[in-house]
């Protein structure tokens, strides 16, 4: 794996420029340039390298021009304005960056918008999903201490068609790994034959294909599992950190940095016991920072930094903002991502967990849990604090891990792994070359 650590590196001054204006021809111009000259460092060459390859995929993931993105509302909501537009793009509810000195917008801000805002929902005719599972299933997991539910699914990826070549191709599948709120895991079936299955010490669970392709295929795998909760009720007073655990830096995501360890002082407030203290963090990104799609996240930088600045992010950007808050005060905290997964659905998604003694490990969502602030469900909110719903496919146990066997080049995301990536011919297939498909089997509750 590319070392990412060296996104906190700053890039030399006209690259930046060229960079926020999008001026692209130019950025790689002087990047070349750069990376010619002997003088530049080893470690700014590096720095360099990675972000070539970022901005290569980089303004494809922003395609729509303002007039383009004001026609796609006005499919759906005709009365919709450029004003309104503007000034949905300096609230922070619609991604935009500059590509040749214009504004564009991201390929999901509207599906953003409509998740995010009733308002605009509503003036869309978007439905509300006929089940809410987690906010029908919280009361009686509280009243039971727990719940345990069997699931059994099948996941797929593949190239798009229109994508495909024949060649030599290695693919790789998350599958659930064994922890805290997985249980009994079992691989059922796959195609073709799995080459390879990541070993239990392993933090990034998948299975691992290898093919010479003369036409295109989907690569499966079904599994089963057990997913399992408890319920905690998280009261100040009656925890502490643990004496002899540190906290699991990670570079460069989880990293201390000046404007973080600022921000978690003031968030601490001279306090004391780490229950407060996890829970002003957790407020903080549950009140303060808006849920937004996002794009890919080696292009976001200091992802956490990123957050706290603009109090926007997705699942993973908000779980990376309230880990590494937590490690700044001392209180362990790692990440789990995989699936959410319910009877009727899936799709990906990221959560946090934190250490406290006695308990032991516990789990915090800011992402459900800024869905309960925003939607005035209280209940839902406070319950993402210290714990987490069964509806959950946990693959990955930490941030930015290597798969088994390693891949040859920067992943589609190299932070995580939800839903599959795929290596043809040495060359890893970014965003809108592959396709992904989740079947929930059979979903079950057992207690």
């Amino acid at each position: 794996m590319k070392d990412l650590s060296v996104l906190l590196y700053p890039l030399p001054e006209d690259v930046e420029k060229a960079r926020t204006f999008g001026d692209y021809p130019r950025a790689f111009r002087l990047i070349r340039k750069y990376l010619e000259q002997p003088q530049t460092p080893a470690c700014m060459k590096e720095r360099l390298r990675l972000e070539e390859e970022i901005l290569e995929w980089l303004p494809g993931s922003y395609p729509y021009t303002e007039e383009e993105a004001l026609a796609r509302v006005r499919e759906e909501i005709p009365d919709f304005t450029m004003e309104e537009l503007r000034e949905w793009e300096d609230n922070g509810g619609a991604d935009w960056i500059y590509i040749s000195g214009t504004v564009h917008l991201q390929d999901r801000f509207f599906e953003s918008m409509k998740k995010v805002y009733p308002a605009i929902s509503e003036r869309a005719g978007v439905i509300s999903p006929a089940h809410a599972w987690p906010e029908e299933t919280i009361p009686s997991i509280k009243a039971a201490g727990g719940a345990l539910w069997h699931v059994h699914m099948r996941t797929s990826v593949r190239m798009r068609e229109d994508q495909f070549r024949p060649g030599h191709v290695r693919a790789w599948l998350p599958v659930p790994a064994e922890c805290e709120n997985m249980k009994n895991v079992k691989i059922l079936s796959a195609s073709p034959v799995i080459r390879c299955e990541s070993g239990s010490g392993t933090l990034s669970h998948t299975v691992f294909f290898e093919e010479d392709l003369t036409e295109n295929r989907w690569f499966t795998v079904e599994y089963e599992y057990d997913s399992c909760v408890r319920y905690t009720e998280l009261k100040p007073g009656t925890a502490r950190i643990p004496e002899n655990m540190p906290v699991h830096w990670k570079s460069p995501q989880i990293t201390e940095t000046p404007f973080l360890r600022a921000l978690c002082e003031e968030l601490k407030n001279g306090e004391s016991d780490p229950v407060i203290i996890a829970r002003n963090i957790y407020d903080y990104c549950t009140k303060n920072v808006t849920y937004s799609f996002m794009r890919e996240y080696a292009a976001l930088g200091q992802i956490p930094e990123y957050c706290a600045a603009g109090r926007k992010g997705d699942c993973g950007v908000q779980a990376l903002l309230f880990i590494t808050l937590c490690c700044i005060a001392g209180i362990p905290a790692r990440w789990q991502s995989g699936l959410y997964v319910t009877p009727d659905d899936a799709g990906n998604h990221d959560w946090a967990m934190f250490y406290l003694e006695p308990y032991g490990w516990l789990f915090a969502d800011p992402s459900f849990g800024g869905s309960g602030w925003r939607a005035g469900n209280t209940e839902k909110h406070e319950y993402y604090f210290g714990n987490l719903d069964p509806f959950r496919m946990a693959a990955n146990l930490d941030v930015q891990c290597e798969f088994e066997p390693e891949t040859a080049g920067l992943r589609y995301d190299p932070y995580d792994s939800q839903s599959g990536e795929i290596e043809r011919d040495g060359e890893m297939l970014k965003k809108g070359m592959t396709e992904r498909r989740y079947e929930v089997l059979e979903m079950t509750k057992i207690r």
